[in-house]
């Protein structure tokens, strides 16, 4: 009988490179953590020094380092690398602190990001500065964004409602307390109404005040009317509840001086309002007027809510604005609005200017990041903030009917607001029986 041997092992070589190979496309993760965190450790541990002295991320050493190399250790004087401080493995990547030399600053390493990346064999390469000196390279091995699953420690809590997973692994988080008016533009299927069902699917299990202004005939919120404190469906109701909401935040600015405070957040919580969040589902039609004579009301609604968004945050109550397009030539008011929205995330869009409205105030990098985002990539954007900061991010898929379902659960937690009764959604609207009525003709019976 013929050795064996030989085709057992090679029987084994095939096993488990068919499994590194399955493992690779189908746990990613186990694959990254098995194979690619060693070979990419390794890759930047050897490569480290000539990759930024190609990249020119070097500087010229100090007159004291030069004469030290010349005179003493007798070498050649070599420009200076930022030092590698830690390395720092993650499950999704590679954290790797370095301590910038004189002449560096964190733009010139975020300049070069994409050469790194390539030249290390990773998916993306982040900078973010740690402190004065000191910056974190966040690099991520494999398409994180390709199936989206928030980890199971990321709740709800504090007004702080996870929504998204970032392109270096960390969860994007819609903070109120941080960023209090937020704006999100995006294109039919580009995944904005996923992004607003996370988003509603959260909120729903804080104790917070939902009030929903949506304009399409209530097509998108009203499957959420158990957990809604108010919900309008037309522009004119819309104008008069934005009204009320701006008589509420005076009453509450009244409260804050009677107590002497600044913040809603200072007062004793038995005083302290409930915090409202106010989901406008397409800015566009608040704007958007047929004849002349609407323009007045027009302007005194845009208006309306460039107050809310100016004032409202010491009170408690916070704007998430959403549209395909928001532009200048959507009306009067409009660029004063976005100037209160400090937070911003951009889905696909169909045209540059949109995207430049939302992120070029921001950075031009993030403008085009949006702009590259693919027609098959739902639920893709790049989320950002007026100090400068910016990313890749995905929200996990959900589907209508289980954000409802989420709303349906919590409904008990719906405030009782009275100036908002007249906006209450209907299937909230309890309609009383109506009192049998006895028969106005006595019934005569029919005898055999």
């Amino acid at each position: 009988m013929a050795d064996l041997s030989p085709w057992v092992e090679l029987g084994t070589v095939a096993a488990g490179a068919g499994g590194i190979g399955y493992a690779k496309a189908r746990a990613p993760r186990a694959y990254w953590s098995l194979v690619g965190l060693p070979v990419t450790w390794g890759r930047f541990t050897w490569t480290y020094s000539s990759t930024m002295e190609v990249c020119g991320l070097t500087v010229q050493p100090s007159r004291f380092r030069a004469f030290v190399a010349r005179n003493i250790a007798r070498s050649e004087v070599r420009p200076v690398a930022p030092k590698v401080r830690r390395v720092s493995p993650t499950p999704t990547g590679l954290r790797v602190t370095l301590r910038l030399p004189a002449g560096l600053e964190p733009a010139d390493i975020a300049a070069s990001c994409e050469r790194l990346r390539h030249a290390w064999g990773v998916r993306s390469v982040t900078v973010v500065e740690t402190k004065p000196g000191f910056v974190e390279l966040r690099m991520t091995g494999y398409d994180v964004l390709n199936r989206v699953r928030l980890p199971r420690r990321a709740r709800p809590h504090d007004l702080v409602v996870p929504v998204a997973l970032r392109e270096d692994g960390s969860v994007f988080e819609r903070d109120y307390r941080a960023v209090p008016m937020a704006l999100t533009l995006g294109a039919n299927q580009s995944g904005k109404s996923m992004y607003q069902r996370n988003l509603i699917k959260g909120l729903a299990q804080l104790p917070v005040g939902l009030i929903g202004i949506d304009c399409k005939r209530g097509v998108e919120q009203s499957r959420y009317a158990p957990r809604l404190s108010a919900l309008v469906t037309t522009p004119e109701d819309a104008a008069r509840l934005i009204d009320a909401l701006v008589v509420e935040m005076e009453e509450r600015f009244d409260l804050l001086a009677l107590h002497g405070v600044s913040d809603l957040w200072e007062l004793p919580e038995h005083l302290r309002p409930v915090p409202l969040v106010v989901l406008i589902d397409e800015i566009a039609e608040l704007f958007m007027v047929i004849s002349k004579k609407d323009e007045p009301a027009r302007d005194r609604t845009v208006m309306q809510l460039v107050r809310l968004g100016q004032m409202a945050r010491a009170i408690g109550i916070y704007l998430e604005v959403c549209g395909q397009r928001f532009g200048s030539d959507l009306g009067k008011g409009a660029t004063a609005l976005r100037a209160q929205l400090t937070g911003r995330v951009v889905h696909r869009v169909n045209d540059k200017a949109s995207a430049e409205m939302g992120l070029g105030d921001i950075s031009p990098e993030a403008v085009l990041a949006a702009t590259s985002i693919a027609a098959n990539r739902p639920g893709t954007a790049v989320a950002g903030d007026t100090s400068g900061g910016w990313s890749r991010i995905r929200t996990p898929e959900i589907s209508p009917a289980d954000a409802a379902a989420v709303c349906r659960e919590f409904a008990h937690l719906t405030p009782d607001l009275p100036f908002l009764a007249p906006f209450r959604p209907v299937s909230q609207i309890v309609v009383p029986p109506m009192p049998a009525v006895p028969p106005r003709v006595k019934p005569r019976p029919v005898t055999e």
